[in-house]
């Protein structure tokens, strides 16, 4: 082949060589700013619109025992101060905060809430951990290692949301996964005289606790568990973390946990067994 083909070719190869150097690095460039504007529209500014959302979600905090404390809240699209709304808090797992509670329950308390109409707040854990009653020391996260006063907090919270948003005082509501599950028995420990009923999932009464849980009134309780959780066990016992190397503290098992409440709450011994069927065959939860 004649010299001036080669460098012909040659320049050719570069030139297209450069072209797909630079839309490489202009897709980079779109992913890092598009990811961080992600980043910061989901945990830096107060008003936040997610286009499947009709209602209105904002990001709010107020100091509590000389801590910052930051929660999430989404209104009903139809969301009048003059009306009393029920309130339901989603507390988070061990290691998640309210944001990713929003994306682990795939906006389904903010569907759910835009349609029966109550408003649904995600309060933060400190350092992605709720004080819970449990023992975790070989963990050492800094919400139990401080003893952070997280049934203070979320007091504090409910009384907030009285004053400022006209929530039903006597429609207040508790959920949680895992940590959060077991935070939601500590609440309706603690706090009673608040709160109406809690849905823990996947977590049972921290034995620690036990001795000490006494309500001042009836809680209503529905508790989701399953009887092959890997992390808190079904029958009780050891909590296990890190691929099963850090202890995270004892809990009861399911039975006992729904024992107390059922004495406490002055029900029926006999249960009434309602079997569901399988509304997703062949579904497998991520």
């Amino acid at each position: 082949m004649p010299d001036n083909d080669k460098r012909k070719n040659y320049y050719k190869e570069n030139k297209i060589l450069k072209q797909i150097i630079m839309i490489k690095q202009k897709f980079k460039s779109f992913i890092k700013t598009e990811l961080s504007a992600f980043i910061i529209l989901l945990s830096g500014i107060n008003l936040i619109y997610f286009p499947v959302i009709a209602g209105k979600d904002q990001r709010a905090s107020f100091i509590h025992d000389d801590l910052k404390r930051t929660f999430n809240i989404h209104f009903p699209s139809f969301y009048d101060k003059s009306v009393q709304f029920p309130l339901v808090i989603a507390l988070h797992g061990r290691g998640g905060n309210g944001v990713s509670m929003i994306l682990l329950t795939r906006l389904g308390f903010n569907n759910l809430a835009d349609k029966e109409g109550f408003i649904i707040v995600y309060p933060d854990g400190i350092e992605l951990n709720w004080n819970d009653g449990r023992m975790d020391e070989e963990a050492n996260d800094r919400a139990h290692r401080e003893n952070i006063n997280d049934v203070g907090f979320i007091s504090a919270l409910i009384d907030l949301m009285i004053k400022d948003y006209n929530i039903d005082p006597k429609r207040v509501y508790v959920t949680g996964i895992s940590n959060g599950a077991i935070m939601s028995y500590r609440l309706a420990c603690e706090l009673s005289h608040k709160i109406t009923a809690i849905a823990p999932v996947d977590g049972n009464i921290p034995r620690m606790l036990f001795p000490e849980c006494s309500p001042a009134k009836p809680v209503s309780v529905l508790a989701i568990n399953n009887v092959n959780d890997p992390l808190v066990p079904f029958d009780g016992g050891e909590i296990y973390g890190h691929f099963h190397r850090t202890k995270l503290g004892k809990v009861l098992s399911v039975d006992e946990s729904i024992r107390f409440w059922v004495k406490r709450n002055m029900c029926s011994i006999t249960p009434a067994v309602t079997e569901e069927p399988d509304r997703y065959p062949g579904m497998v939860q991520e």
